[in-house]
């Protein structure tokens, strides 16, 4: 029989894979909180809604997270694009995000990843990133830091450190994919009241 030691241990490990993927996982969006707290994150939390022509979802791989967002964005009728910091141009959707976004009507079948290398910067780009850490490579890879944010300042509840579910539980994938899915209908609620020009008529 399992001691309560044991018993709590196996709990948080399950309620750790499943809200945040791995410890790491944990560890990364609680240090993403306080970054956000001490205010040093606070120009990659606000939305300049006039100055948005296109939204871009970056990612690693661009076969999870930033394919689902921009998934769903196209669904609400917004102009959007997506990307992968390291990747490789043409990667399908990994086969759990295929099933884990027919869940939410949504359909990654015919998704084709593209590297940044491959990408082309436009004037009136919001780079919407998962991490603090792809903030930091987009900026070292020129994109300037007011056309930066990060997606998850507008999931339901807060979490913007979205960690990759590449490798974890079924139940962790469907909880990045909730969080994305908000963060989303939320960011492009925002956007459509305040009449931005990324959003189609």
């Amino acid at each position: 029989m399992l001691t309560t030691l044991q018993r709590s241990r196996q709990t948080l490990r399950h309620l750790t894979s499943t809200n945040y993927g791995t410890f790491r996982g944990w560890v990364r969006s609680s240090l993403a909180q306080l970054e956000w707290v001490s205010g040093r994150v606070e120009r990659f939390v606000t939305l300049p809604p006039g100055r948005v022509h296109r939204l871009v979802f970056v990612c690693l791989g661009n076969i999870n997270r930033s394919a689902f967002a921009e998934a769903v964005t196209r669904s609400r009728g917004v102009r959007v694009c997506s990307l992968g910091l390291a990747t490789t141009t043409g990667a399908p959707a990994f086969p759990t995000a295929i099933t884990t976004a027919q869940r939410f009507g949504i359909d990654l079948s015919a998704h084709q990843a593209t590297d940044f290398t491959d990408f082309g910067y436009q004037a009136g780009d919001l780079l919407l990133a998962m991490e603090i850490r792809h903030v930091h490579r987009l900026m070292a890879n020129g994109i300037p830091p007011e056309a930066i944010a990060l997606l998850g300042a507008w999931a339901s509840p807060r979490r913007l450190h979205l960690h990759d579910p590449a490798l974890t539980t079924d139940e962790y994938f469907m909880t990045c994919f909730a969080l994305i899915h908000s963060a989303v209908i939320n960011l492009v609620g925002d956007l459509r009241a305040a009449g931005s020009p990324c959003v189609l008529p």
